[in-house]
């Protein structure tokens, strides 16, 4: 499994380490991934996730893993995400749709 943050995109990175004596190592640094659980209300689901600590805390930040979906940029999503964004957009728009039936109802 890639070690890749499925809501940031962040995965590792390379470069070298660089001795006093100037003698250069390659190295990889890795991102610091978690699997973290969110519920999203709108689909009555729970989503198992590998993030990293920053987009946990930017999605704590945002009041949510809805609220995280919606704002993040499509190319960065995993699959997964990308997939439950559409459905969570899907959900809100039929109950908009309803809402707005509801309302023209009540104006008769």
């Amino acid at each position: 499994m890639a070690r890749r943050c499925e809501l940031t995109g962040k995965g590792p990175v390379t470069g070298n380490l660089v001795s006093h004596s100037n003698i250069k190592t390659r190295t990889r640094w890795e991102p610091n991934l978690v699997r973290k659980r969110y519920l999203v209300p709108e689909l009555g689901q729970v989503l198992t996730l590998r993030l990293s600590t920053e987009a946990v805390k930017t999605i704590d930040k945002l009041g949510g893993i809805t609220p995280a979906l919606l704002k993040a940029k499509a190319e960065k999503l995993s699959e997964q995400l990308l997939n439950t964004r559409n459905r969570i957009m899907g959900a809100r728009r039929r109950q908009g749709d309803a809402d707005r039936a509801k309302a023209a109802a009540a104006a008769k």
